[in-house]
């Protein structure tokens, strides 16, 4: 299934200001397709229910939830018949706000500053879903409309007061995630422990041919490696690095398959720049090297042909 990829001169008009927002009411017959996008995408649920499928698995969400696409994330909507959800949307590149101002104002990448830190280092991903509750719903909520009277009516300095209101948003979601951590029940640990392993599958399934370490991956999700590492093997009964090995070998079988590629190419192509240890990790975990993969494949194509 082709996944739509948007990019954000579809929404942001001005590379000065890469910002959008708008608010939207979704139902049974008209939900986005699965799509990933370039931007950082903020949702807040204003009302209603649905189910968010992220990264080909799907979760419940509800009125006052707040969660954060980053880029390449795949994601679309579930919504029963005769319900509905509405939702603002609010989308921006992280060059929207400039570390430099960032900093100014005192914002570091302490976790008190949580929803900031992708500002701080482009490397950085969020990765939580919050539900918001008491005084917290009315003042972001406020904050969101605040930005999309500014965003529609264009007044003098509006994007200085949008930036100002995003900074300050995200900042108090920094604050609700730090309260959030220190007060929250098991099962929400866990549905954040089930988000987090879902995104670094994700992360791997795009990245896979890139170098990928297991301190990089603690870098990008702010994670410690042995929290990593015991989350992932409790979410899906592997390690990071046997599910990395995973994904290049199925990659690896697709290319076999479908290219005349050399096998050293094709080592290169998902991740390995040894291609002799490519090919032992092959074997073990396929039972034959990866020429004799590609034969057998070409015979069963021949004999289905007679």
């Amino acid at each position: 299934m082709s996944t739509a990829r948007y990019r954000s001169q579809e929404y942001m008009k001005n590379n000065e200001f890469p910002f959008w927002i708008q608010q939207y009411r979704h139902d049974a017959m008209n939900v986005p397709p699965a799509h990933s996008h370039e931007f950082i995408e903020l949702v807040y649920v204003v009302k209603g229910e649905a189910k968010h499928v992220f990264e080909g698995q799907s979760y419940q969400i509800q009125t006052n939830d707040v969660f954060i696409i980053n880029p390449g994330e795949v994601h679309t909507f579930q919504i029963e018949k005769g319900k509905k959800i509405d939702i603002i949307n609010c989308l921006f590149l992280p060059n929207l706000i400039q570390d430099s101002w960032l900093k100014e104002l005192g914002v570091s990448q302490s976790m008190d500053y949580f929803y900031i830190h992708p500002f701080l280092d482009s490397r950085e991903r969020f990765h939580h879903l919050l539900n918001l509750k008491g005084d917290y719903t009315e003042r972001l909520h406020s904050l969101l409309e605040g930005m999309m009277y500014e965003y529609t009516r264009e007044g003098s300095c509006f994007s200085t007061l949008i930036r100002l209101q995003l900074v300050e948003l995200l900042i108090l979601l920094s604050r609700i995630y730090n309260e959030q951590r220190i007060q929250q029940p098991h099962s929400s640990v866990n549905d954040s422990n089930r988000l987090l392993v879902r995104r670094v599958c994700g992360y791997l399934s795009r990245n896979y041919d890139q170098k990928i370490s297991i301190p990089s991956l603690c870098k990008l999700f702010t994670i410690s490696p042995r929290h990593l590492n015991r989350l992932f093997k409790e979410e899906t009964n592997q390690t990071v690095v046997e599910m990395l090995q995973n994904i290049r070998i199925e990659k690896a079988k697709k290319f076999l398959m479908e290219t005349n590629d050399k096998v050293i190419d094709i080592a290169i192509r998902v991740g390995y720049d040894d291609p002799a240890f490519f090919s032992r990790l092959f074997r073990r975990e396929v039972n034959c090297s990866p020429g004799q993969f590609r034969e057998q494949y070409q015979r069963v194509l021949v004999t289905n042909h007679h």
